[in-house]
């Protein structure tokens, strides 16, 4: 495994490359968990992927509630590692893991004792569709605290300058769950089929598996795990730092769970095509935020380590470059959506016409805002660097909530359909404008 590292010297291109390049395989292993039960679910029948996808929208809020103590010890540990402050470093990680598994119990039990009034919340009409959600968000959620743990690792970890850790046992656990996904879901030799309920079984097995592995790995770095005791009383001051350093990213993304259910709810009135169309084109736009997210997760730990050694010469030259690279991507990505739409979307629907229609002129409109979309991300992970997290979640949070009124509005011109599309990629652009100009006009009062 690779050691902790600095990232207060050195070349900052090969830094932040070296970094962002594991982050990008995790967030990619990551994905690939949900996209590996829903394709083997299919095989096992429409209503078994109906259910999972209900229940799995819990799990999405969950991963909203998680970034409080992940981006609290991401930033923490940075920080003081850029201040060569052990001490403090390992506060944030004993602090992180304590808060973390005390929420995620809370809402486990919280999942469990009101899962019938949650899947009931959908209005689902199927019966069986019903049974299947719910006892999938059962399983699923008595292994919730494997679900919390493992990002913040992850977090402390990029923290500390070592993103290949994570991304190293994060591909253990998705090992294990495409092993485990056809024997649990479809049934093989001694395995019964078990549908929807063997998804969930493999998904918390295969998440159990990457959490003792953490905790294994985590016994060999003694510069930041030696000496914790879970039982010691924590200290409000640290729970306040990362309450106020992830809670703001956490309601932004949970603001963006609920404006998605609406979007949706608004696209429904075209039928159920453009919400397919919406599925599957997200996942496609995937490819460009998610290699963003690497860039904007290194940048944070690059921005932490050299905003506490105080090295602003670092912090305005690694911005730079950052954006530069992304920059790139997201012009290459602009490019693809809108060149290459059609053979890119048949890939995924390729015998569906109006499907593959509905999805080119998606995919072209979206295509316009991915080069702003991918400098927001990044100059986002910038911001969390410096500890201010909320300028962030206020532009992302102010610019999402726009997107419904102006959907509303958009959708009722001669747009139709298409208006909903562009108020999405409108957003987006506006997006990165402010919060990079923002940035720029704070960078300019630290000059070095």
């Amino acid at each position: 495994m690779a050691e902790n590292s600095r990232l207060t010297g050195g070349n900052i291109t090969e830094t932040l490359v070296k970094l962002a390049l594991p982050i990008m395989g995790t967030s990619f292993v990551e994905m690939a968990y949900s996209m590996m039960d829903m394709a083997w679910l299919g095989r096992a029948g429409t209503k078994e992927v109906a259910a999972a996808g209900t229940a799995g929208f819990f799990t999405w809020i969950g991963a909203s509630i998680f970034l409080i103590p992940k981006i609290g010890a991401e930033v923490g540990v940075a920080q003081s590692y850029g201040k060569e402050d052990m001490k403090s470093a390992r506060k944030y990680v004993l602090h992180s893991i304590q808060l973390d598994i005390i929420i995620g119990l809370l809402y486990s039990i919280f999942l469990i004792a009101f899962r019938h009034q949650l899947i009931g919340f959908f209005n689902l009409e199927d019966v069986e569709v019903i049974g299947m959600a719910v006892d999938y968000l059962t399983i699923v959620s008595i292994g919730m605290v494997f679900f919390f743990l493992n990002p913040v690792f992850a977090g402390i970890f990029n923290g500390a300058g070592n993103s290949s850790t994570p991304f190293r046992i994060t591909a253990v656990g998705l090992i294990t769950n495409m092993i485990l996904d056809p024997l649990m879901i479809l049934g093989f030799g001694p395995f019964p089929g078990m549908g929807v309920k063997g998804a969930a079984l493999a998904t918390i097995i295969s998440q159990f598996v990457v959490t003792l592995i953490f905790i294994k790995v985590n016994t060999d770095k003694l510069d930041l795990f030696s000496g914790l005791n879970l039982f010691e009383i924590p200290e409000s001051k640290y729970i306040k730092t990362i309450f106020k350093l992830g809670f703001p990213a956490a309601l932004q993304n949970g603001i963006f769970a609920f404006m998605s259910m609406v979007i949706a709810k608004i696209l429904a009135q075209w039928g159920s095509t453009p919400i397919a169309v919406q599925n599957v084109g997200s996942q496609i736009e995937s490819i460009s935020w998610m290699t963003a997210g690497g860039f904007s997760t290194a940048l944070s730990a690059f921005v932490g380590q050299n905003y506490g050694a105080d090295r602003w010469d670092r912090i305005h030259e690694g911005y730079r470059k950052a954006i530069g690279l992304v920059s790139i991507i997201g012009i290459f990505a602009t490019c693809l959506l809108i060149f290459g739409a059609t053979p890119v979307f048949r890939i995924f629907i390729p015998d569906d016409s109006e499907a593959i229609k509905l999805g080119t002129t998606y995919l072209r409109i979206l295509g316009l805002s991915q080069f702003f979309m991918c400098i927001e991300i990044t100059t986002g992970g910038a911001f969390n660097g410096l500890g201010r997290t909320i300028p962030p979640s206020v532009v992302g949070i102010v610019f999402n909530a726009l997107r419904i009124p102006s959907a509303l509005l958009l959708s009722k011109t001669s747009l139709g359909l298409n208006g909903v599309w562009w108020s999405v990629s409108i957003s987006s652009i506006f997006k990165g404008i402010v919060l990079t100009g923002w940035f720029m006009i704070y960078l300019r009062k630290k000059p070095y």
